[in-house]
């Protein structure tokens, strides 16, 4: 029963990071959404001339997309490392807590589980300003958007 609470208590704080992540991050997510795209569609917009054969126009238009792609997989690359890094945290804190339960002296086995991985969770969290530094410099977003 214990184990359900501890459960729920961590998965609504996984909840909470994920809107933190998506707090923090859309000021990125509307650059590429908006700026990027709208820059792509201009693009290729301008790739459709008659005067152009089909593998022309293609090859264009396939220009056109390679800033949003690389952006895309850019925020895609840090967010994968964010969630490695605590996932990784969070199995170090699922393994003390499984060592301390075969401990009969370890009787808070699970508040101490609990413990660790708001520690893992919250300092993750404090590490979401400066993925989205790196990012926007990386976009070359000037630090208002």
């Amino acid at each position: 029963m214990e184990d359900q609470i501890v459960s729920e208590r961590l998965r609504r704080k996984l909840n909470e990071v994920n809107t933190a992540a998506q707090s923090q991050l859309s000021g990125v997510q509307d650059h590429i959404n908006f700026t990027l795209q709208q820059a792509y569609f201009k693009c290729a917009y301008d790739c459709f001339d008659r005067r152009r054969k089909t593998d022309e126009i293609s090859n264009c238009v396939e220009h056109c997309s390679v800033p949003v792609m690389q952006s895309q997989n850019l925020v895609q690359g840090e967010m994968a490392k964010f969630q490695e890094r605590l996932q990784r945290a969070l199995a170090v804190c699922h393994d003390r807590y499984e060592s301390a339960k075969l401990e009969p002296s370890q009787p808070n086995a699970i508040s101490e589980l609990e413990s660790c991985a708001n520690l893992a969770i919250d300092d993750s969290v404090k590490t979401l300003p400066a993925i989205v530094g790196r990012l926007k410099t990386s976009l070359g977003m000037n630090n208002s958007a």
